[in-house]
């Protein structure tokens, strides 16, 4: 199984994604300062991979924190989860996380500090493990709704890269697969970063199934032929409403699929959900490097001069999702989440 994040010896281990289809590097971090650089920098990626790698961020602190007291680990680790919080502003399951691991280190104040650098490891491990049932659970819940020789159309990566394993609008495709019910996966190469070409069309080639990548154009082309069934894509917040965020490039897709008369379903886990926020107007956007766009890997496809506009994601309003899958089942409009 690809398992992007790891817990081994007190360190955390990162399957570095940005050197992925050509390389499969593993990279070990001793600090929580290299670990939220690792956010930063794309290094892990994907809503909830991002909140268990935030989870041993801060067990990664406990551990290089020198504190002999509570109240000096206390110091330590707000500092750690600030820095963690301020990696990446959009997926709100990093919020989570760093909050659960909070609580955690606060019920835990009477024991000795070995015995919380302890509870705080086995609290992150928690997270991933729960992570991943989750992806396996909603991925058997959205295999429901996937027809028999079935053509998707899916992007970014949703995969078991984004989380702790097994995907989640991946995991869908990965449990109508194993049902045979999969005749092809259209992989969106999802610019400017390409995690579907890199990223989705690698996992496909690993679990072998069908697929065949395509420009992020010619999806309209696609669906226009009849070529397309369905569409499945990932989260990365989901509002109360049902208004989710996801990597940019995802609200065109759910216009094309209202305008083909096809599904348009989101796959996430419930830690996904944001019930403080009412409405996708209120999910914070992040903006990221310019040179992103201006270049694909080493090489520069537009002037360095070109201003950029560089926006992670987009929203997609609720009426255009035709069901948000999540672990506790298939969830359809008037959409009304509370944890």
């Amino acid at each position: 199984m690809i398992a992007p994040v790891r817990w081994a010896g007190g360190r955390l281990l990162l399957l570095d994604q940005t050197r992925l289809p050509s390389e499969e590097l593993t990279r070990e971090y001793a600090r929580w300062e290299d670990v939220a650089e690792a956010i930063r920098t794309l290094v892990v990626r994907g809503a909830p991979a991002i909140g268990v790698a935030a989870a041993f961020g801060v067990a990664v602190a406990a551990r290089q924190s020198t504190a002999t007291t509570f109240d000096g680990l206390l110091a330590d680790l707000e500092m750690a989860i600030k820095g963690l919080a301020a990696t990446r502003p959009t997926a709100v399951n990093l919020f989570w996380a760093l909050d659960r691991m909070r609580a955690t280190l606060l019920a835990a104040r009477t024991l000795s500090v070995d015995a919380i650098r302890s509870r705080l490891a086995a609290e992150a491990q928690a997270v991933l493990d729960e992570d991943l049932a989750a992806n396996r659970a909603m991925g058997d819940h959205g295999a429901t709704l996937v027809p028999s020789g079935a053509r998707i159309l899916t992007h970014c990566n949703a995969g078991a890269l984004a989380t702790a394993g097994y995907g989640t609008a991946l995991g869908v495709i990965r449990s109508a697969h194993a049902q045979g019910k999969v005749a092809l996966v259209w992989v969106d190469e999802t610019r400017p970063v390409m995690q579907g070409s890199r990223l989705t069309a690698w996992e496909c080639v690993r679990d072998g199934i069908p697929h065949r990548l395509v420009a992020d154009v010619v999806a309209a082309s696609l669906m226009a032929r009849g070529q397309v069934d369905l569409v499945v894509t990932g989260a990365d917040r989901i509002a109360a409403n049902g208004d989710t965020a996801n990597k940019i490039g995802t609200y065109a897709l759910a216009v094309l699929a209202r305008h083909h008369a096809l599904p348009f379903y989101v796959a996430a886990p419930s830690s996904t959900i944001d019930p403080s926020l009412p409405s996708g107007a209120e999910i914070p956007i992040e903006e990221r490097d310019p040179a992103e766009v201006r270049r694909v890997g080493a090489t520069m496809t537009a002037p360095e001069a070109s201003p950029v506009f560089n926006p992670a994601f987009d929203v997609t309003p609720s009426e255009f999702i035709s069901a948000i899958i999540t672990e506790r089942g298939v969830f359809r409009a008037p959409y009304s989440f509370r944890r």
